[in-house]
């Protein structure tokens, strides 16, 4: 890999923050983040060097991604959406198609990853063509699960709901509390846009929804309103 990549890297290491990352992204045994290594590098120092380094090879990308180490998987892809951002057609394609290899390999694969990532360029690349492949990630494991609905908060910013309601319902019945928190954000970005669209929904489906998905997806919500979803009374 670049040497000075690497270089750069190195020296925004802070082994004391490291700890407190990997007790936070529940790295130990049994756990979502299980065997995930941290330097300790905050997202705004990954993002300068993103920045720094946005003209590096896909191959270079690729062995970022590819590491055990979780900040480098980050700015490799903080370094693709660089790249997404500036490509034509043909090469956010190219990008798009590396994006899924890489989710369907399993390493884009914790949390922060998929939500800093997804909807920039899975959920923009495919503003204007056929979302199949959203569908079929819900059929995966959880990252995937996790893309397939963050992946639509670009259409959620363009005023684009049906995708994200339709992956909601599908997504309801699941039992990890991070897609109750992903299905809940994607629907409370909806409420913001248009309460009505969110309540409709939320009045079908929010007896069986698991509480966190409701708490979040109701969030905005006033006061009273929110304690009337939370006892069942609407």
């Amino acid at each position: 890999m670049n040497q000075e990549l690497e270089r750069a890297i190195s020296k925004k290491a802070n082994p004391s923050k490291a700890k407190d990352l990997q007790r936070f992204f529940k790295t130990g045994r049994g756990e979502y983040g299980e065997g995930d290594v941290f330097l300790g590098i905050t997202v705004p120092e990954q993002r300068k060097i993103a920045v720094e380094f946005k003209n590096i090879f896909l191959d270079d990308i690729e062995t970022l991604i590819n590491s055990k180490i979780h900040e480098k998987r980050l700015i490799g892809l903080l370094i693709l959406i660089e790249q997404f951002k500036k490509a034509d057609e043909k090469a956010r394609e190219k990008i798009f198609e590396f994006y899924l290899k890489k989710a369907k390999e399993n390493k884009i694969n914790n949390w922060d990853l998929v939500d800093l990532s997804s909807h920039k360029i899975i959920g923009e690349y495919l503003l204007d063509k056929n979302r199949e492949i959203l569908y079929e990630l819900t059929k995966g494991n959880l990252w995937e699960k996790r893309i397939s609905i963050i992946s639509t908060f670009a259409f959620i910013r363009n005023k684009k709901f049906e995708d994200s309601l339709k992956l909601a319902e599908i997504l309801l019945n699941e039992k990890h509390d991070l897609m109750h928190k992903a299905v809940g954000w994607m629907l409370r970005e909806i409420g913001k846009r248009d309460t009505s669209i969110l309540e409709n929904f939320l009045k079908k489906h929010y007896k069986k929804m698991p509480r966190t998905m409701l708490r979040y997806a109701i969030e905005k919500f006033e006061y009273n309103k929110r304690q009337k979803y939370l006892k069942g009374k609407i």
